[in-house]
């Protein structure tokens, strides 16, 4: 359960759209976060590794060196 308050301009325009379009508000709300949910964790993540980054850095050489491209 997640209770959430929001602006009262986006409270409105999201009652709205449910009403218009007979769906609830939680269903907007939630598919909103699925939406985002990933970029977040991707944007986050991607800060992580710049804050700390591995101790081994490999060159493309190196990496194509190996796998097995012909495959």
């Amino acid at each position: 359960m997640l209770a959430i308050r929001l602006p009262e301009e986006i409270e409105k325009r999201l009652g709205d759209l449910a009403e218009k379009t007979g769906r609830t508000k939680s269903f907007y709300a939630r598919e909103a976060i699925m939406e985002h949910l990933e970029d977040l964790e991707d944007y986050y993540l991607a800060v992580h590794r710049l804050e700390n980054p591995p101790e081994r850095v490999w060159s493309l050489e190196e990496l194509e060196q190996g796998i097995d491209l012909e495959s």
